[in-house]
């Protein structure tokens, strides 16, 4: 349990911390501090629970692994995550050496103790027992610079060893288990590298971007208590070790001059530190402590200067009053954002941003005087210790405050880097960084951030209104739109108003200075529709209140952007109303086919028809299926034929293309098509007729139409076409022999061949007129040919009566050669005829006395059993049957009539068997049965059905019919 004076203590270091901004301090409107007095402060003192055996005299930390030297030669190592497990080293010496500095690897795994006496000893992690640096002795090390990039446990790798003489040494230092058996030596090699005035103070070395893949660039930073050198230079990728030694040359032999800053008043002794953000990370920043002050900045290994790392250096003063002055600080640690000095009695912490005094921590006499501090790089953690004491401290978040000094050296953007998780800092940062662009004149780039701030609306709204340009006022406004929720309606509704107002006023004044054309108009012009149309907000907004805009942009009298608003809003109609009404067609038709709905076409193609048919036309093709060509016919009929005949022709090749192209089949369109051509392609009339074709069910044009159009259009060849559609052969031969009789006679001869009087007729209409009209008997006597069904005697009727025999001479003879022929092959058939009759006769009575012998162990071809059970039919071909038997087998493939009449026969049968007896039965009883059998055997047995063609007609049906496949197919499973 902590004694009072160490509660007083802690509750006394937690007001050391200066902060700024006091609990419930307003600091911004909107926000308001909250912070309590009880907050963690930045550095964190906490007294180690040990007590030594004997006086500290070195205390060092790393990786959480501690070593600490005592007066008596004793270390003491404690992995700080098992504190309970101790091991204590003692090192050889004689009575009267002490240890002069202790160093420790950042990885905690390697020791190196350099004695009062100048031996120098090693010790790894796992060595026990301290091994000696036997090419170092006569040597009194005071810094070691590590290598940041060695990540193997057995050996230190190469690393620079700085002596009281000003020697720089590289060398190499490993534990036995990674040696050779006969070499004892911890060092592997040690080389002499470089010489400075005075003892080297401070080693720090790292690795440089290289644009070279074959060599490593570094630079190494060397200090003495009044200078700090660099050294920059590259190392070979595969040089041979020591890997410094090429580095180091070209500064021996005078071709480089080393860097170097002096600064007066040294008391005797410097320290250097370097700050790594992280572990084997480029280092970021470094601190010297000397004489006049602690110089600090930032390194930098971009190569902007070849010749140095370090920028942004400055001279950090001890302090103000006389008591720092005149105590000199032992030693310091960098942090990220502040420099801790050890002073005798006190640790005092600047802030290397504003060199401002943060903390200052006294300790007390008790304690005893300070001896010295170290920080663990890889946790962060910051120990001082006493002869008798070990303090540790815990940073926590080192960074809060840190924006505010960034601040108030207006580098705004760092400020905004360090306050991103506290919207408070935020908005002040981004309030004053607003401020400082206002006063700069720099409106635009103030009111962006402006609207990213709290502050009220209204104040900074008329803070940009009293500019002369709008610009700035525009930039705000469009960034508060941008971060409206969207349930801010009416918000949004009134600040995109005031922008389109805004934007309509400049562009208006642009054009009373006639400026329109300008450069400048155009971009006003160009931020105005990028406005309307990219944030889906803004589109959403003037959307819903299109009425309001279309009101404020019409008063404006902008009737460009009337349009482009209507576009935007998609309101296409009122677009192309516009255009149509300012008689500039071809932008109303351009608008038309940008929009998607069909409507608008059917609504404005009739008045567009009128004034640009080709490119309406146009239009529709390129819609495809999407129209419906049916409710464009208004448009289409829309047309004066003697004003604009190239219309009609546009018409006619869309209409084309919807019967070739999509294949429409719509009546009203094919007929339309036809009147067209009928009026004014009448050339094309005839090929679109045959294209349609001949049978009248694939035909999409009305024929009775068609007929009376080609009729008054006196178009006599699609009439004879029609006229044969519809089946009026007559009139169509009528028809054609008004215009060809070939014609004339390709129509003859379309009658099926089957109604050959109709053919007849139709040739005897042809002969007639060329007999009568044309006085041609010579081609009147070539149908004799041409037609098989007319005869010489069929057109003599029509020959005037004193027409001369020799025209027809020869078909007279003909006719009658026909005839006698005719005669002699009709005397040959009846011939044939009766020769038949009388074979038929004579096979008749063979069958009569024809038989057959039926044994009484036959059976029934069908079922099986004996055939002379009952009642059977025996074939000629040997073929035997019962007669229920072979009923079952015909019976399902006759008709249902046959099936009807067997059925009926079969009744009949049955009432003849179950009447009296055979004895009293009349004879007209007799003759009826007999009558029923006859009847029954010409349904059931007039053929085999083994043999006849009752077994063909069978060949297609099933082995196993469908309903009984389920029945069979269980009996096989």
């Amino acid at each position: 349990m902590a004694s009072i004076l160490d509660q007083y203590e802690e509750e006394y270091n937690r007001g050391a911390v200066r902060r700024p901004n006091q609990v419930g301090e307003l600091i911004g409107p909107g926000f308001i501090d909250a912070r309590l007095d009880a907050d963690v402060p930045i550095f964190n003192k906490k007294k180690v629970n040990f007590k030594p055996q004997d006086p500290i005299t070195h205390l060092v930390v790393a990786n959480n692994f501690l070593v600490m030297a005592q007066s008596s030669n004793i270390l003491l190592r404690l992995d700080l995550e098992h504190p309970d497990q101790p091991d204590e080293v003692e090192l050889p010496r004689s009575v009267e050496d002490r240890i002069h500095k202790i160093f420790l690897d950042p990885t905690g795994r390697h020791l190196i103790i350099s004695m009062n006496s100048q031996d120098n000893y090693y010790l790894s992690r796992q060595l026990k027992k301290p091994k000696p640096i036997v090419k170092l002795k006569g040597h009194l090390i005071e810094c070691v610079g590590w290598n940041w990039q060695n990540a193997n446990d057995n050996t230190t790798s190469a690393i620079l060893l700085g002596t009281s003489r000003g020697l720089i040494f590289e060398s190499e230092l490993s534990s036995f288990e990674d040696r050779s058996f006969f070499q004892g030596n911890v060092e592997q090699y040690l080389k002499q590298l470089f010489t400075l005035q005075g003892k080297v103070t401070g080693l720090e070395f790292d690795r440089m971007p290289s644009g070279d893949m074959t060599v490593y660039k570094y630079y190494i930073l060397a200090t003495t208590p009044g200078r700090l050198y660099q050294f920059i230079g590259q190392v070979s990728q595969s040089a041979e070790p020591p890997m410094f030694l090429s580095l180091f040359q070209q500064y021996e032999n005078g071709t480089e001059h080393p860097q170097f800053i002096e600064l007066p008043g040294d008391f005797g002794y410097s320290e250097l530190q370097l700050f790594f953000t992280k572990f084997r990370q480029p280092a970021c920043k470094f601190a010297w402590m000397a004489g006049p002050g602690i110089y600090y900045g930032d390194i930098n290994v971009s190569g902007s200067s070849p010749s140095s790392v370090l920028a942004n250096t400055k001279l950090m003063s001890y302090g103000k009053n006389e008591e720092t002055k005149t105590t000199k600080p032992l030693s310091m640690i960098l942090t990220e954002f502040h420099v801790l000095v050890l002073y005798p009695d006190c640790v005092k912490a600047i802030s290397n941003l504003n060199e401002e005094l943060v903390y200052d921590d006294p300790y007390p006499d008790r304690v005893g005087r300070l001896v010295g501090i170290c920080k663990d790089v890889l946790r962060g953690t910051i120990w001082t210790f006493s002869a008798n004491t070990v303090f540790k401290y815990k940073i926590t978040k080192e960074d809060r405050d840190v924006w505010q000094m960034y601040l108030e050296k207006k580098e705004f953007e760092l400020a905004k880097e360090y306050c991103k998780d506290n919207p408070m800092h935020m908005d002040k940062v981004l309030t004053k960084q607003a401020d400082y662009l206002f006063a700069n004149g720099k409106y635009t780039e103030s009111a962006a951030l402006f609207a990213l701030t709290q502050n009220s609306f209204e104040e900074i709204a008329l803070k940009l209104i009293k500019l002369l340009k709008k610009d700035a006022l525009k930039m705000f406004l469009e960034k508060k739109i941008s971060a409206l929720r969207p349930q801010d309606k009416a918000q949004m509704t009134m600040l995109v108003t005031w922008m389109i107002e805004l934007f309509l006023n400049q562009l208006g004044e642009l054009k009373e200075q006639g400026q329109d054309a300008s450069a400048e108009f155009d971009n006003m012009q160009e931020e105005f529709r990028k406005f309307m149309n990219s944030n889906i907000k803004v589109k959403e907004c003037v959307s819903i209140n299109r009425s309001v805009v279309y009101d404020l942009i019409a008063s404006h009298g902008d009737i460009e952007n009337l349009v482009f608003f209507a576009v935007l809003m998609k309101d296409f109609e009122r677009v192309i109303g516009h255009y149509i009404q300012h008689d500039n067609y071809k932008d109303a038709l351009n608008i038309l086919t940008k929009q998607s709905d069909m409507e608008l076409f059917y609504k404005f193609s009739p008045l567009l028809m009128q004034y640009v048919p080709k490119e309406t036309v146009e239009a529709w093709i390129k819609q495809g299926k999407q129209l419906d060509p049916k409710r464009l016919i208004p448009a289409l009929v829309q047309y004066d034929h003697q004003k604009l005949k190239d219309q009609g022709s546009e018409a006619i090749k869309y209409l084309e293309f919807c019967i070739q192209k999509l294949e429409h089949k719509d009546q009203a369109i094919h007929n339309f098509l036809l009147s067209l051509y009928a009026k004014l392609q009448p050339q094309d009339l005839m090929r679109y007729l045959q294209q349609q074709g001949e049978d009248p069910e694939t035909i999409c044009y009305d024929v009775k139409y068609a007929l009376r159009l080609c009729a008054e259009f006196n178009l006599k060849k699609a009439c004879v076409h029609i006229y044969s559609l519809m089946g009026l052969y007559e009139e169509a031969v009528d028809m054609a022999l008004c215009v060809d009789v070939e014609l004339a006679k390709q129509q003859a001869d379309k009658p099926d061949e089957d109604d050959k009087d109709m053919r007849k007729k139709l040739w005897l209409r042809i002969a007639r007129h060329v007999v009568e009209e044309e006085k041609d008997i010579k081609r009147a006597m070539e149908f004799l040919h041409e037609c098989d069904r007319l005869k010489i005697e069929d057109i003599l009727p029509f020959f005037p009566d004193f027409v001369t025999i020799d025209h027809f001479k020869d078909a007279i003879i003909t006719s009658l050669q026909e005839y006698n022929s005719h005669i002699d092959s009709l005397k040959q058939e009846m011939d044939e005829a009766t020769q038949s009759a009388e074979e038929i006769r004579k096979e008749i009575q063979s069958f009569r006395n024809k038989y057959a012998f039926v044994k009484a162990e036959d059976k029934c071809s069908a079922c099986g059993y004996p055939l002379m059970s009952r009642a059977f039919y025996l074939f000629p071909c040997g073929h035997k049957f019962h007669m229920d038997c072979l009923i079952s087998e015909v019976l399902p493939s006759l008709q249902s009539s046959k099936k009807s009449q067997v059925e009926a026969l079969q009744r009949k049968l049955a009432e003849g068997d179950s009447g009296p007896s055979h004895k009293t039965m009349s004879s007209s009883t007799g003759l009826k049965d007999m009558d029923v059998k006859t009847k029954l055997d010409e349904l059931v047995a007039s053929e085999c059905i083994l043999c006849g063609d009752f077994m063909i007609r069978c060949v297609d049906k099933l082995f196993i019919e469908e309903e009984e496949w389920s029945s069979v197919a269980a009996e096989w499973e």
